[in-house]
């Protein structure tokens, strides 16, 4: 019980201390989970919103594409990136493999289904609810998709939080393509495996102390504007 409380306070200390070991990987985890949701929210939000208002050949096909994506392992989608990133595959010649950018890739492609996915039933449910308003004020296709995005904005904050906490809760992926390389690939999620495993609890604490609060954070956020868009659906 005292080695217990022990740890606890060491952690504590880490952390109020702004530990430089401590700071490198937790600036690192939010760079990359930055970007990568960056460039899912390029990608996704557009696609969602494709697929919600527009019918076209193929639409059935990606939607089961993409809500497939969803319950894909993240080991899976991490092995397949390092035969393409490795020297002899595909894309070997770039040299991406254990480098930040290859992570940023492996989480790009586990955050963007739920991106897409997400954006594409908050985009049907809203259309569904404006549609014979909107066609009874004669509303052109631009003033359409106008009201949509803009009574859709806090459900669509909540997609793009949801992909968030995704990203920063990543492991198997990043760590194959990623390596865990101190000082340059070493994340909150992989330190914490490595730390434990050799016995360091009290830095994979600190950290674990780290991703709850930010996730307690982003819950928060997506409490918040749940009742947002609920307080401005009815007014």
């Amino acid at each position: 019980m005292i080695e217990l409380t022990e740890i606890f306070k060491n952690s504590l200390n880490l952390i109020f201390s702004l530990n430089l070991d401590l700071l490198e990987i937790i600036l690192l985890s939010l760079k990359i989970s930055f970007f990568s949701l960056l460039f899912s929210c390029i990608f996704g939000l557009p696609l969602g919103s494709l697929l919600a208002a527009s019918k076209f050949f193929g639409r059935g096909f990606l939607i089961l594409f993409f809500n497939s994506m969803l319950g894909l392992p993240p080991v899976f989608v991490g092995l397949v990136l390092y035969i393409i990133l490795s020297v002899s595959g595909p894309l070997g010649s770039l040299q991406l493999l254990y480098t930040p950018v290859a992570m940023i890739i492996a989480q790009f492609c586990l955050i963007t289904p739920i991106i897409v996915s997400l954006t594409r039933q908050v985009i049907e449910q809203i259309t569904e609810e404006y549609d014979e308003l909107l066609k009874s004020l004669q509303a052109s296709t631009r003033e359409r998709i106008i009201t949509i995005l803009w009574d859709s904005r806090y459900s669509l904050l909540t997609c793009i939080l949801a992909g968030l906490g995704r990203s920063l809760s990543e492991v198997g992926a990043i760590i194959i393509v990623g390596g865990n390389i101190a000082h340059a690939t070493r994340v909150m999620t992989t330190a914490i495996a490595l730390e434990t495993s050799k016995g360091n609890l009290e830095i994979a604490v600190a950290l674990g102390f780290i991703l709850i609060f930010i996730s307690i954070f982003i819950n928060l956020l997506v409490f918040i504007l749940t009742e947002f868009a609920k307080k401005a659906s009815y007014d």
